[in-house]
C-alpha cells in the first residue's frame, strides 16, 4: 500500500520536530525516537539499537561518534524523578536503527526512507562544499600566478623566466621531484597544468608560497629572474616545512579529478536542480 502525502507530511514534520541542535550537530535522542517508531517497551528497542551499532561497525565508522551514551532525570507518577539511560544519535545512527528494525511497520518504512534521503542529502551537500573548494582554490592560483607573472615582467623577467621561477618552485614544494617528474607520477599529460590535478590542499600551499612571493617581490623591489627565483624557492620550502610539521608530503598524495571535467560536472548538477527546483514549484 502507498503511503498517502498527508501522512508522509506529517511524519516529516513530526520527525523534524523531535531532532535537537547543539552547536550546528544535530540528533535525535533515543527514547524519543523509540516513540517515533512504536515500540512499546525499551528493551526491545535496545536490542535493535544494539543490531544498528553493529551495523555501523562494519561500515568501518566510528560507534562512538553516532551513538552517544547520555541520562536524563524524568519524573514518576508520584512525583518523584528517577535517571534513566539514554543515546543521542545521529541522523545515520537513526537510519541504521530504522534499517534494523520491525519491517512490517508503516512507521519503519517511512523512517528508513526519511533518514536515507536526509543522511544522502548531508552526503551531497558535504561533498559539493569540498568540490567548490577545491575550485575556488584553483582560480585562485590562477590569479595569484597571473599576478606574479605581471610583476616579475615589470622586473625585466620573460615569459620563459617565469615558467622557470614556477618550475622551481614545484621542485621545492615537492620534495626535489620536478614539474614534469610529478605530471609523470600522477599520470598526468605533459601538455596540461599540474595544478589541474592537485588535490586542494597542495593548490592552497602552491598559493601561499606564490602570494608570499608576490608580496616579497613588489615589497623589496626585486629586480630580475635570479633574486625572485631565490625568494620563491625559500617560500615553497617553507611551505613544505609547514605541511611536513602536520606530516603531509605534497608528492606522496593522490592525484585528484581533472578540474576541468569536476567544473563541468558542476555545472550539469546546477542546471538539474535548478530544472528540478523549477518542476516543484510547478507542480505545487
Amino acid at each position: 500500500m502507498i503511503m498517502e502525502k498527508d501522512i508522509i507530511r506529517r511524519l516529516t514534520k513530526t520527525f523534524e520536530e523531535s531532532a535537537y541542535q547543539e552547536e550546528d550537530v544535530e540528533y535525535w535522542l533515543a527514547r524519543d525516537l523509540q516513540e517515533l517508531l512504536e515500540y512499546s517497551e525499551w528493551r526491545n528497542f535496545v536490542k535493535v539499537i544494539e543490531k544498528a551499532k553493529d551495523a555501523c561497525k562494519n561500515s568501518k565508522q566510528a560507534v562512538s561518534d553516532h551513538f552517544v551514551d547520555v541520562s536524563k532525570m524524568v519524573r514518576l507518577g508520584s512525583g518523584s524523578e528517577r535517571k534513566i539511560d539514554d543515546l543521542m544519535l545521529t541522523r545515520y545512527a537513526c537510519y541504521l536503527i530504522a534499517q534494523n528494525g520491525d519491517t512490517r511497520k508503516e512507521i519503519i518504512a517511512f523512517a528508513q526512507s526519511y533518514f536515507a534521503i536526509q543522511t544522502r542529502k548531508q552526503e551531497l551537500i558535504e561533498e559539493r562544499i569540498q568540490l567548490v573548494e577545491r575550485m575556488n582554490a584553483r582560480e585562485k592560483l590562477i590569479e595569484t600566478e597571473t599576478e606574479l607573472s605581471k610583476n616579475i615582467y615589470e622586473r625585466g623577467v620573460d615569459n620563459q623566466g617565469f615558467a622557470r621561477i614556477r618550475s622551481k618552485g614545484d621542485h621545492a614544494l615537492f620534495g626535489g621531484n620536478s614539474t614534469l617528474q610529478m605530471k609523470g607520477k600522477l599520470g598526468i599529460s605533459k601538455n596540461r597544468p599540474l595544478a589541474d590535478f592537485l588535490p586542494t590542499i597542495t593548490i592552497k600551499a602552491k598559493d601561499l608560497a606564490t602570494e608570499i612571493t608576490n608580496f616579497n617581490v613588489k615589497e623589496k623591489d626585486m629586480q630580475g629572474e635570479c633574486p625572485i627565483t631565490n625568494e620563491h624557492v625559500k617560500n615553497n620550502m617553507d611551505v613544505r616545512g609547514l605541511l611536513a610539521k602536520s606530516g603531509i608530503k605534497p608528492e606522496n598524495l593522490p592525484a585528484e579529478e581533472d578540474i576541468n571535467k569536476l567544473q563541468r560536472r558542476v555545472r550539469s548538477e546546477d542546471r538539474k536542480l535548478l530544472a528540478a527546483k523549477s518542476k516543484d514549484q510547478r507542480e505545487k
